[in-house]
């Protein structure tokens, strides 16, 4: 048997876009062997129901291909909202001339940033029912089996939180952007697992995640009635940690799930190497040491900090982030 990442090794974008679009029938989206010891090889019955929540701020053509994927899973119970952060591009009624009432769309009067636009979304999938919530970025393509792996998952522990995919490069689909997240408040430091590396089936074990990205991440509705929404006070970068660490102290778990995958067209709105992104990070950053960080940590932090930001600086002038 070839293992997932192996077929990953040999996609290109194009045939990433075949693949959603049924040509390649050559693989199959999810294992049922060869399942990771930590997730179900099955779903539930009946299947818990989803609520899909894209957000969106322009990238209209990223955004229907995002919602072409979603709409090619083989979940059987989902449904899904596009909450538009006041979109200038068109995107709103390219939605809906194209997807019509098979998706729901919400649009704000004005751009209310990552944390703000996601929590309606997660409002609304507390408020209807909802046993699951899945949060996407619209610069996303999803392979067809990711939701059912990542509710499989899930429901193997009622402790688990939040369940994340493996996350590749979409202009490089074999390379991982994303295999769990790694925090450490000693460094005052997340990284990403597995960041930049081809996939050669090094990651293909379920493992607990000290946090999971907001890029995709699919969240159980009653821990998130317990832990609480995404802190609107990050604004972008760092909330999805944030959420993560208040998880963790509440007792609950945060799964990688690697039979989930998905590609990322990273920073498509942001840009990759802008002021923009760079300025937002380093802003929380700071405010997540300032809220989680204790007196002890901050003996280290400033040591790691201007080393991080040393190797930082010359990636940047290397053009590699």
């Amino acid at each position: 048997m070839v293992h997932s990442s192996r077929r990953a090794a040999l996609l290109t974008p194009a045939a990433v876009d075949r693949r959603l679009r049924g040509v390649d029938e050559s693989t199959t989206s999810t294992r049922a062997a060869g399942m990771p010891e930590a997730c179900e090889p099955s779903l539930p019955s009946p299947a818990p129901r989803v609520l899909a929540v894209v957000l969106t701020w322009n990238g209209r053509e990223d955004t229907l291909a995002c919602i072409d994927s979603l709409l090619r899973l083989d979940y059987p119970r989902f449904d899904v909202l596009v909450v538009d952060n006041a979109s200038t591009d068109g995107t709103v009624p390219a939605l809906h001339e194209r997807f019509g009432s098979r998706i729901e769309i919400l649009s704000n009067e004005r751009n209310l940033l990552f944390a703000g636009g996601m929590n309606l979304g997660l409002e609304r999938a507390q408020r209807q029912g909802y046993d699951f919530a899945l949060i996407l970025n619209n610069d996303t393509v999803l392979d067809p089996g990711m939701l059912r792996a990542l509710v499989a998952c899930a429901a193997a522990d009622v402790r688990i939180a939040a369940v994340g995919p493996k996350i590749y490069y979409y202009h490089s689909p074999d390379r991982l952007w994303f295999a769990g997240g790694e925090l450490s408040l000693w460094r005052g430091w997340s990284r990403h697992r597995g960041l930049r590396q081809l996939d050669r089936g090094q990651y293909e074990r379920a493992t607990d995640a000290d946090y999971l990205t907001g890029c995709a991440m699919l969240l159980r509705t009653a821990a998130l009635a317990d832990v609480g929404l995404l802190d609107t006070g990050y604004g972008m970068y760092a909330e999805d940690a944030d959420w993560c660490f208040r998880a963790r102290a509440r007792g609950y778990r945060l799964v990688f799930a690697p039979a989930a995958r998905l590609w990322h067209r990273v920073s498509a709105a942001s840009g990759a190497r802008s002021r923009f992104k760079i300025q937002w990070r380093l802003r929380s950053q700071w405010r997540f040491l300032l809220r989680h960080a204790r007196w002890y940590h901050w003996l280290t932090i400033p040591l790691y900090t201007v080393a991080e930001g040393l190797r930082v600086g010359m990636d940047l002038l290397r053009r590699r982030i």
